[in-house]
């Protein structure tokens, strides 16, 4: 493809997002410990809050960005009988200690300059242990992320160790899960919520959902829905965050010009939008994806929060595939789409074996209610792309409790080999 090609596609797949919306609002600088993230388990509470770019030169006094850093603030309320120590690479293996991000701004400042540089930095940092009956607070340095963080906070002590999961948001980023406030409809139902506690009765739950997404009005059957999460920002989303899957962002000016400069690159970007696909009557509440190296290929999901909860849990209806290019159609008003893998079983399964890395990937089953589409007889998407697939539906459910691989249990509804086969050892 030429670069006048690539130019064209670019401009098209910006315009494919019907215009551009006004730059995000500005962020608030001094609320990080006001939007904190709490946990508790036994005795110890713990409070966690990823600062934005402005936030930490705000209280560093120095970009930290522009070094690619990220100020993660902790609080540690212990009211148990001993020490407690945060493990520092729980949350980056790769961490910044104090002195070295300090080092990194030190070169070029006066000898004053430098001491009171390492009195910040210093000050700043979370020091253990954290004493029985005491709350100790402050901040490690980590990597810097966009859209999300997965916060790891693993606290041992004599005999003991308490462990917490937090999928946070970074301040700054206009995720797609925003606009449609799906993580407060999930606390906060909309609707009559259906708790499903017999297996066979959500099986037959799942197995009468539509086959496929559709365009707007409905009239038009497209991608399937494939796939089916279950559970919620204490359990899947960190699971997802932690095998690398990014989150969408909004389809605001920004994100449109940075889709543009991707696309001419060839360089990735991990967050970039995705289409509107329609189920339950609206478009995805969310969507997430793991790119490649570069933006025209990624495997990516489209989820919707539906009125089931399995055990109070949260179940996401989605669809899953795997983009491998991007082509011009007729089937776009912008003329250009990205290309799917035909084989949208792999997606599925490639998932499905992602998450058993995951540690909370609990349970795995396949239901029916796509319907097979043989690769001789392929149906089309709402680009006409083709796609073949056998039918199913696979069902991931995820706890907060960490599961090993031979102990994620397969659910005794389908079991094709390619799908069965993901977690040897698992349990039948």
């Amino acid at each position: 493809m030429n670069r006048i090609l690539t130019l064209m596609l670019a401009v098209f797949s910006a315009c494919q997002f019907g215009g551009c919306a006004a730059t995000p609002s500005a962020v608030d600088v001094h609320g990080y410990q006001n939007r904190a993230v709490t946990r508790t388990a036994g005795g110890v509470r713990v409070l966690t809050s990823v600062l934005s770019p402005d936030e930490s030169r705000a209280v560093y006094g120095v970009p930290l960005a522009d070094k690619k850093i990220q100020p993660v603030w902790i609080e540690v309320q212990n009211q148990e009988d001993r020490n407690y120590f945060l493990l520092s690479p729980g949350l980056d293996p790769n961490f910044f200690p104090a002195s070295e991000a300090e080092e990194a701004f030190a070169n070029n400042a006066s000898p004053n300059s430098q001491a009171e540089l390492d009195r910040r930095f210093r000050g700043l940092a979370f020091h253990n242990p954290v004493p029985p009956g005491r709350t100790v607070s402050g901040f490690v340095l980590t990597h810097s992320s966009r859209g999300v963080k997965f916060v790891q906070l693993d606290l041992v002590a004599d005999g003991r160790a308490r462990t917490f999961s937090v999928f946070t948001g970074v301040p700054g980023f206009e995720a797609d899960y925003k606009k449609t406030e799906v993580f407060k409809r999930m606390a906060e139902p909309h609707e009559p919520v259906v708790n499903y506690t017999d297996d066979a009765a959500f099986r037959n739950a799942l197995e009468a959902l539509p086959c496929c997404a559709t365009n707007e009005d409905g009239s038009k059957n497209g991608d399937p829905l494939n796939l089916v999460i279950v559970g919620g920002l204490d359990d899947a989303f960190p699971a997802l965050v932690r095998r690398g899957w990014s989150p969408t962002e909004q389809k605001w000016s920004g994100a449109i010009r940075q889709m543009v400069s991707a696309a001419l690159s060839g360089d990735p970007y991990v967050n970039a939008p995705v289409s509107d696909l329609y189920f339950f009557g609206r478009p995805q509440d969310l969507a997430l994806q793991k790119a490649r190296d570069t933006i025209h290929q990624r495997n990516h999901m489209r989820l919707w929060l539906s009125s089931m909860r399995y055990h109070d849990k949260p179940v996401w209806v989605g669809q899953i595939s795997r983009d491998i290019g991007i082509r011009l159609t007729l089937h776009s008003s912008t003329l250009t789409t990205h290309k799917i893998d035909p084989d949208v079983d792999e997606a599925r399964t490639a998932l499905t074996e992602d998450m058993t890395y995951s540690q909370n990937l609990e349970k795995i089953g396949l239901v029916t209610g796509v319907g097979a589409a043989q690769e001789t007889a392929p149906r089309e998407n709402l680009t006409t792309d083709p796609y073949y697939t056998d039918g199913y539906r696979v069902v991931l459910i995820f706890d907060r409790r960490p599961t090993s691989l031979a102990d994620i249990e397969v659910l005794p509804w389908v079991a094709p080999y390619r799908v069965i086969n993901v977690a040897p050892g698992a349990k039948p």
